[in-house]
């Protein structure tokens, strides 16, 4: 029995193919230990969204590699998509599968296996005494390195997944389609994950049924681009599969990832609402606050469309939770066009804010574009805004002073000497109720007292 240690890096699409990978292997015997462990064999699920993702994919393959030089080395996803050749010269990887083939992961793997174990380098070190030794391992990683990395962006296929749990208890992140049509110019994802590609409906059902039977309560909807589901069959299907979904025996909550501010009409928004299970909580892509900005982002909206679309929520949805993701510091990002950005999420007011901080991706049409704003600058910036959305964050949670509020229990955490179980409202605040008892995947119902900590509510 060989020992596997994994590691994942990015986005909630990232975390649901880890699973999958982690039970593909289990079901085929694999130890599974912890990364900071000796194992066999390493397994690093990368990410490529900015240059600093591809450091730290290079960091955990090398740490990998350092902890044990003898071990096989796995490289999966979006930073050996994207790198190709010049990822491939990093001597930390020993095998590196693209997108569109984790499914194959284990096929993969033992076919490679094998072929070391055939050669006569199984178990060779990497960390010679002499060069003579160093330069022979060396010859042996290269001849046994071995890749399987398709054209990404000329695949129509979507790759299936089935899983049955997962690592957390009580939510289920379900992936329900993979790539990108957009292009901004910021992005390097269409070119690692490629085009848009959207599951089989009755796939995404039989996923959701089996682990709706194992108790998990709420669903959570990911996937690259979430909005085109159903685009690449001709016409948009989010709609008809959340209204499958709601029918699911067992599934309490459904909770949308990210959206496209397009998709939200009024239309849209009546018929979300008639679905109870439905939670009103809603991360709505914006980036910037100026519209210069986000013409050079190449996104297809203004701030007056985006305004609107916010409003339509509101008005539909009683209070619910706003979110979105801010870049600072895109190039040609003046001092007034970040004043623009300022005052619209002020007008605004989210819940919460992720804010980023612009970086260069190789390979992107921004990467090259003139007016590159400084590190201090950038950071400046995004201070600010962090700031103010602490402010706005906790606005919002005061509203729900005094309401009665359903939490799906989680875990339990220790606050002020004094054990309480910790879950989210509907709307994905963060609430906790004193007990010894423990309440994980419970949904109970209570009245919001007061501020535990900054960022936990007291249920009663």
């Amino acid at each position: 029995m060989k020992s596997v240690a994994l590691h994942n890096l990015g986005c909630k699409v990232n975390g649901y193919e880890m699973d999958v990978m982690q039970q593909m292997l289990q079901e085929k015997g694999y130890k599974i230990v912890p990364f900071d462990e000796q194992a066999d064999i390493y397994i690093v699920n990368t990410c490529t969204v900015t240059n600093i993702a591809d450091r730290k994919s290079r960091q955990m393959l090398h740490r990998a590699k350092k902890r044990n030089p003898g071990s096989v080395v796995v490289a999966v996803g979006c930073y050996v998509q994207a790198g190709g050749e010049e990822a491939l010269k990093d001597e930390g990887i020993d095998l590196a599968i693209g997108n569109n083939k984790k499914k194959d992961l284990v096929e993969i793997l033992e076919k490679y296996l094998a072929g070391k174990e055939e050669s006569g380098i199984e178990g060779k070190r990497a960390d010679g005494k002499d060069g003579q030794e160093k330069a022979e391992c060396a010859y042996s990683r290269k001849t046994m390195q071995h890749t399987t990395i398709i054209d990404i962006g000329k695949t129509s296929e979507f790759e299936e997944m089935q899983l049955t749990e997962t690592s957390g208890h009580t939510r289920a992140y379900i992936k329900i389609q993979d790539g990108c049509n957009q292009f901004c110019s910021y992005c390097i994802i269409p070119y690692a994950r490629g085009r848009v590609r959207s599951r089989k409906q009755e796939d995404i059902l039989e996923e959701v049924r089996g682990l709706a039977a194992k108790g998990y309560k709420e669903v959570v909807l990911t996937g690259i681009h979430i909005s085109s589901y159903g685009a690449d069959k001709g016409e948009p299907a989010l709609l008809g599969l959340l209204k499958e979904i709601h029918g699911v025996e067992g599934v309490e909550r459904i909770r949308l990832g990210s959206l496209e501010p397009r998709i939200v009409t009024q239309e849209f928004a009546l018929e979300l609402r008639k679905l109870p299970k439905l939670c009103p909580h809603f991360h709505l892509s914006l980036q910037s606050g100026c519209d210069a900005t986000l013409k050079r982002m190449n996104r297809h909206y203004t701030t007056g469309e985006y305004y609107e679309k916010v409003k339509i929520l509101r008005k539909v949805f009683e209070n619910p939770a706003i979110t979105a993701d801010i870049i600072v510091g895109f190039p040609g990002e003046t001092e007034e066009e970040f004043q623009e950005t300022k005052d619209f999420l002020e007008k605004i007011k989210f819940y919460e804010m992720h804010v980023f901080k612009y970086s260069r991706r190789k390979g992107t049409p921004a990467a090259v574009m003139e007016h590159q704003v400084p590190e201090e600058t950038k950071t400046s910036r995004s201070n600010l805004l962090l700031s103010m959305e602490k402010i706005h964050s906790k606005e919002y949670r005061e509203t729900f002073l005094g309401q009665e509020e359903e939490v799906l229990f989680e875990d339990e955490k220790e606050i002020c000497g004094e054990n309480y179980q910790v879950g989210h409202t509907r709307q994905y605040v963060k609430a906790a109720k004193m007990s010894e008892k423990p309440l994980s995947n419970t949904i109970a119902a209570g009245k919001i007292a007061k501020f535990l900590l900054d960022d936990i509510m007291l249920i009663q």
